[in-house]
C-alpha cells in the first residue's frame, strides 16, 4: 500500500488530475529559430503524452505570467512536434525570457563528455547563454540578475550518473538562494518508472557525477527528484513541478510517442540509455563502451577479448531479460580516446525486457571481461569509483568476488531508498 502523500504532494496529484482532464492545447511554434541548428519539424502522429513544456504554455501559464524567466536547456528542450521551448517562449506574450543556461555537451548537445562550455550569445534571439559546465556549475548571482523566475527543460536518461540532474540541483540552490522560484517542465524517465536498481551511492563518493544517495537507475522523472532534493537532502527553494500529462510510469518511451533526440553525443537511442545505468561503469577502465560507434554503451569491447568466448561465459549467468551477441565494431574518433581505428571483439547487449537489471548485467560483465583481460586490464579508480558510489566494487571485482557478494546489501539499500521515494513521486 502506498503510504499517504504529504501536503506539496497532495497540491501536485490534483494539479496533475485537473490537466488529464484537459485536452490537448497550445499551438506550434511559427518557427522562429533559435540557437538550436535545425528547423522545426512537424512530428507526424499526435503523441498521447505532452511533455512538460506543452503544459506549462497551455495550461500553466500563470505560473509565470508577466515574469522575466531564465531557461536551464539543450537541443532536448522540444515539444511533442519538436519545436523547442526557446522558440516556443521567445514568442510567447505573456512572459520574457531574458537568460539562457546550458549543461555538459552544450546547449547543442554537441560536446563530448566532460568537456568544457563557453558562455556565449545566441545569435538569433541575443540571449546570453551562460554556461553551468565550465568556470561554475552553479548559477552565479551575476548570470541570475535580472530573472524572476528560472526554469529546467532537459530530458535525462533514468540513471544517477548523469549530470544533467546534477545541474538541475545546483541551479535549484542558487534558485533558493537568489530567492526566485524554480520551476521544472517534466518529461518522462525514457527508461520508465518501475524498474529501481544497483547500488545506492555512498555519500563520501558524491561528486557531480552522483551528488545525493540515489541508485544507478532512480525510476524517477526529473521533476520527481527535484521534489526528492527538496524534501530529503537539505535544498531549499520554492519548487513547482510543471508535471508530464499522460503519462504512466510502465510506459516505454515508444509508448509515448514523443520524439527522441539523442540527450548527448552517445546516448543514440533508448536502447542505449537502457543499458547505460550498467555499461557507463566501464568509463572507468580501459575497455570500450563503443564511443565512436552508433550503438554506444549497447557495447563492451576491447582488442585483446575473444567475443564468442565472452558472449559464452556471459550466457552462463543466466541473467533474465538481456541476451549478449558477439561482435567485432570499430571506434572511429571516440570521444573517451578508447581505440581509435582498432577493430576489437567483445559483446553486443540486446534487452528482450525494458525491466532487465542492466546493472546485475554490469556486474558480469566486469568479472568476466576483467577475467579475460589479466595485465592489460585498467582501473581508472577515482572515476569507477565514484560512478559505484563506492569503491567496494572495484575492491570486489579485483578479488573475483562472485555476483551476489558483489551486490551484497544492495537490496536492503533499494529497500529503503523506495520506501523514502514514494512520497515524491507524481505519477
Amino acid at each position: 500500500m502506498r503510504p499517504k502523500r504529504g501536503p506539496q504532494s497532495s497540491v501536485l496529484l490534483t494539479l496533475l488530475l485537473t490537466l488529464l482532464a484537459c485536452g490537448p492545447g497550445g499551438n506550434a511554434s511559427s518557427g522562429q529559430e533559435s540557437i538550436i541548428p535545425d528547423p522545426p519539424v512537424l512530428h507526424p502522429i499526435p503523441a498521447p503524452v505532452r511533455p512538460g513544456l506543452e503544459v506549462l504554455l497551455s495550461d500553466s501559464i500563470h505560473l509565470i505570467r508577466g515574469l522575466s524567466v531564465g531557461l536551464i536547456t539543450n537541443h532536448t528542450g522540444i515539444d511533442s512536434r519538436k519545436v523547442h521551448g526557446i522558440d516556443r517562449l521567445v514568442e510567447n506574450p505573456d512572459v520574457e525570457l531574458v537568460a539562457l543556461f546550458s549543461p555538459e555537451h552544450g546547449i547543442r548537445g554537441e560536446a563530448e563528455g566532460g568537456v568544457g562550455i563557453q558562455s556565449q550569445e545566441d545569435e538569433r534571439t541575443g540571449l546570453p547563454i551562460h554556461s553551468l559546465y565550465g568556470e561554475t556549475r552553479k548559477p552565479t548571482p551575476e548570470m541570475l540578475e535580472g530573472v524572476e523566475a528560472l526554469l529546467f527543460d532537459i530530458q535525462d536518461v533514468g540513471a544517477r550518473y548523469y549530470t544533467y540532474v546534477s545541474t538541475m540541483a545546483m541551479a535549484m540552490e542558487a534558485a533558493g538562494e537568489a530567492g526566485i522560484p524554480f520551476l521544472v517542465l517534466d518529461r518522462p524517465n525514457p527508461i520508465g518508472g518501475m524498474a529501481v536498481q544497483g547500488s545506492v551511492l555512498d555519500p563520501e563518493f558524491a561528486t557531480f557525477v552522483g551528488l545525493f544517495p540515489t541508485p544507478m537507475r532512480h525510476g524517477m522523472t526529473v521533476g520527481e527528484l527535484a521534489r526528492l532534493y527538496v524534501g530529503e537532502f537539505g535544498i531549499r527553494v520554492d519548487l513547482q513541478v510543471v508535471p508530464v500529462e499522460g503519462w504512466k510510469r510502465e510506459m516505454t518511451f515508444g509508448d509515448t510517442n514523443l520524439p527522441w533526440v539523442a540527450p548527448s553525443p552517445n546516448m543514440p537511442s533508448v536502447e542505449s540509455a537502457l543499458h547505460y545505468p550498467g555499461t557507463c561503469l566501464f568509463e572507468g577502465t580501459n575497455i570500450s563502451v563503443g564511443r565512436g560507434t552508433d550503438i554506444a554503451f549497447q557495447l563492451v569491447g576491447a582488442p585483446w577479448l575473444s567475443g564468442d568466448s565472452l558472449a559464452a561465459a556471459l550466457a552462463g549467468y543466466e541473467i533474465p531479460g538481456v541476451e549478449f551477441h558477439a561482435i567485432h565494431f570499430t571506434p572511429e574518433d571516440p570521444g573517451d580516446g578508447k581505440f581509435p581505428g582498432q577493430e576489437l571483439q567483445g559483446v553486443r547487449l540486446v534487452s528482450v525486457d525494458p525491466d532487465y537489471d542492466p546493472t546485475l548485467a554490469a556486474l558480469a560483465l566486469l568479472r568476466e571481461t576483467r577475467r579475460m583481460s589479466g595485465d592489460r586490464w585498467e582501473w581508472r579508480q577515482a572515476h569507477f569509483d565514484r560512478l559505484a558510489g563506492t569503491d567496494r566494487l572495484r575492491v570486489g571485482v579485483e578479488a573475483g568476488d562472485p555476483l551476489d557478494l558483489l551486490r551484497e546489501g544492495w537490496d536492503v539499500a533499494l529497500e529503503a531508498f523506495l520506501q523514502v521515494r514514494e512520497a515524491y513521486l507524481i505519477y
